[in-house]
């Protein structure tokens, strides 16, 4: 099992920037797909973006392409997410996940994911 843990949420106005960052326990962690989700008051939780472990293979939701950037740091177990532009939709609490695959071929599914962090809020307002 692989213990995640968010930090770097936030209350910002439009437009600013964050980055988020999520620690891993486990030397698996490394080699695994991870991901970023995010849930809104009353909504269900989506996808952001993912990042494979080996390749480094990424996927972006619409919605944050081109404005968020997912990355990894193997050596430090941590993958962190870049997001400039900000905008008040997207407001949500942010959740990290590992996924025990090496391909991005189901990072858009939350069920295939085995681990997930507690999550961290960002808040944008207008």
């Amino acid at each position: 099992q692989v213990q995640l843990a968010e930090s770097g949420g936030g209350f910002v106005q439009a437009g600013a920037s964050l980055r988020l960052s999520c620690l891993a326990s486990g030397r698996t962690f490394r080699i695994y797909t991870s991901g970023w989700f995010r849930q809104a008051p009353g909504k269900e939780r989506e996808f952001v973006a993912a990042i494979s472990g080996i390749s480094g293979t990424t996927d972006y939701s619409d919605a944050v392409k081109g404005r968020f950037t997912i990355s990894r740091d193997n050596a430090k177990n941590t993958v962190s997410l870049q997001m400039n532009s900000l905008k008040p939709e997207d407001t949500a609490v942010y959740y990290c996940a590992a996924q025990r695959a090496y391909s991005i071929d189901y990072a858009r599914v939350p069920a295939k994911y085995d681990d997930w962090g507690q999550g961290t809020q960002v808040t944008v307002s207008s």
